[in-house]
Order: C-alpha cells, then structure tokens, then sequence
C-alpha cells in the first residue's frame, strides 16, 4: 500500500458505524482491506443511535432518551421511520425465542462478524454498560439458522463489489 512505499507504518484497524441498518461499508467496500491488509474493525452505533433496543414504537420517544432531547430530534425523524420500525419488532421473537434482550442481540451480531475486532457501545446508565458487555455469551448463539432469520427480518444485507478498480 501507499504507506508502504513512502516507509510509513499503514493502519491496522478501521472505525465505521455498522450495525442491522448500516452494513455497506464493513461487508461490502471494506472486505477487500481484510485479507490484503490485514484490517480490523472497532465499530460503532451497533444499536444504531439505541433503535434496535427496541424502547422506540411509533410516536413513543422515552422521556429519559436521547431522542427525547432537542438536539436529537433531527435523527430521530430520520431513523424512526415505519420501515425500520416494523423491522426492529420483528427482531423481538428472535430476541425472546434466544432468551436476550434487543440491545444484547444488536451488539452480539455485530461482533459475531469476524472483521470485527471491538465494538464501541455507549451507555447512559450502569445497568446498561452490565447488560451490553452480555452480548458476549450471545455470540455463539447466533448460528447460521439464526443469522437466516435476522436477515429475513431486517434484509439489509449488501451486495459485495466486485472490484474496485
């Protein structure tokens, strides 16, 4: 690579937003940096701005969420939409059949990618930090079966580039 050349120490690890709703870049253009270079991810928004918890519903914002404050309205416009919505309620049979909780399930899929070397979860409340570190043990959980019915509910996986030269 460019760093190579110029005898310079190239990067190692990449910082994207990847979650159920934003897929592209780490599964699409990135793929190619993986085996060439040896790239890993530390991702963030794995609960895509707290969505996939599932505490949002249709003209329901939390008083106590970020989507509740005024400098978030904007985002929640965007991302509250019907579609993603009935998305994020499909994703709760899969949640309660596993015996985990929305946010466990979002931060668990995002680390059962193998590019993914951390995830970045944020949290307002202890409780929360405790219950995100337990997406760990939901990662084996996550057999190809029920990654097939995670992606028959959100279908948002990306189609993967060719080439891009």
């Amino acid at each position: 690579g460019g760093a190579s050349r110029l005898g310079l120490v190239g990067p190692i690890v990449e910082q994207p937003e990847y979650n159920l709703f934003s897929r592209h870049k780490v599964e699409s253009e990135f793929v190619p940096l993986y085996s060439t270079y040896g790239i890993g991810l530390t991702t963030w928004s794995p609960l895509a701005s707290g969505v996939l918890t599932g505490k949002y519903s249709k003209g329901n914002i939390p008083a106590e969420s970020r989507f509740a404050l005024d400098n978030y309205k904007n985002l929640a416009n965007r991302s509250l939409v019907d579609d993603t919505l009935r998305k994020v309620n499909g994703l709760k049979p899969i949640a309660s059949e596993l015996g985990v909780s929305m946010a466990q399930l979002g931060i668990a899929w995002c680390a059962s990618n193998p590019n993914v070397s951390s995830v970045i979860t944020g949290a307002t409340k202890e409780s929360q930090i405790v219950e995100n570190m337990k997406a760990l043990e939901v990662v084996p959980l996550l057999t190809p079966e029920v990654l097939e019915k995670i992606e028959a509910v959100v279908q948002s996986k990306p189609k993967r580039l060719e080439s891009y030269r």
